[in-house]
């Protein structure tokens, strides 16, 4: 099944099995490669859950504790939404190649997955995962009792999105609203509340994942349909689901617009928002037409990139801000 980032972020297209054997077409996964050392096993385990893709949520929820705090907040609540972060997304993403393994060795595209073509083990996914949620359990208690509180239900919505596609088309608002707990969950661990600007903020990752989701799933159209899986491809065709992924995309730029404002915002953070328009502009521009020739520059390599020049965008305003306003 397609599954970008979250707390779950996007993975790229997959490369052949290391040991150089043709990929599981079909069946159970097999066991893992007698004799993986345990650092090897380690190694896979991360490239399993692509943990470098956290890049994608991250800036958004760094960008919610700025906005929250007016500034930089304290080195110990930093450490503490980057550690829930990595523990809500390791979660995430090791429940969804858990879940999916059987459908992932049935994929071309997705075979030689390190679970489907057995380069790890079930219980190591399933330490994996446990360990995220222990992470993510820590950091939630540590960041506040609003934090806490909400914890099961975020727990809830990251890892139901991943059986969401056995049922619904609307799974790419699903994982939307998973990485949407980001700049949410952040901005109430620095002020303990939820405000108007953090709901903004949530609500355009929410679009713009949505956006994206839909683009990459274009990928497994004809997968889903023959399986019986559902996504907005498979429900409207190549066309209408480019059109509903440029309308996502417009919401998003709306609703952080709305954070702007919200934000009282000058010209630096505005042309950060232009720049991330445009970088969206071009995403829907390379896959035009269902054009899928580009898909990874469209996907990895401009979505990669929207939240952190937004976050820096922001960041470097109220640096500015703050050196303009001190005393000389």
């Amino acid at each position: 099944m397609n599954h970008p980032d979250p707390a779950q972020e996007p993975h790229p297209v997959e490369e052949p099995p290391r040991d150089g054997t043709e990929a599981p077409t079909g069946g159970p996964a097999p066991a893992p490669e007698p004799g993986l050392s345990p650092l090897r096993h380690t190694r896979e385990l991360l490239d399993m859950i692509k943990f470098e893709h956290t890049v994608f949520a991250l800036p958004f929820a760094f960008l919610g504790a700025l906005g929250a705090a007016q500034g930089i907040p304290p080195l110990r609540t930093i450490l503490w939404i980057l550690a829930a972060m990595v523990g809500a997304r390791t979660a995430a993403m090791t429940f969804n190649r858990l879940v999916d393994v059987d459908v992932d060795a049935e994929n071309p595209r997705t075979a030689s997955r390190a679970l489907p073509a057995g380069r790890v083990s079930r219980a190591g996914a399933m330490l994996l995962m446990g360990a995220g949620i222990v992470l993510f359990g820590l950091a939630a208690g540590a960041l506040g009792p609003l934090t806490w509180a909400l914890s099961p239900l975020a727990l809830v919505i990251i890892l139901g999105y991943s059986l969401c596609k056995r049922f619904t088309s609307w799974a790419h608002v699903v994982l939307g609203l998973s990485l949407s707990g980001a700049p949410l969950g952040a901005w109430i661990a620095v002020s303990g509340r939820i405000e108007a600007p953090a709901l903004w903020l949530s609500g355009g990752v929410l679009a713009w994942t949505a956006g994206f989701d839909i683009l990459y799933s274009l990928q497994d159209q004809g997968y889903d349909r023959d399986k019986g899986l559902h996504s907005m491809p498979v429900r409207l065709g190549t066309g209408g689901a480019l059109a509903l992924s440029r309308a996502f995309h417009l919401l998003a730029l709306a609703a952080w617009a709305m954070f702007n404002v919200h934000m009282g915002s000058h010209l630096i953070a505005w042309a950060g928002w232009a720049t991330v328009a445009v970088m969206l502009a071009k995403e829907q521009w390379l896959v035009r037409g269902g054009d899928l020739s580009r898909i990874d520059q469209a996907f990895f390599t401009l979505n990669s990139l929207v939240g952190l020049v937004f976050f820096l965008a922001h960041a470097l305003e109220w640096w500015l801000s703050r050196s303009l306003l001190a005393p000389v």
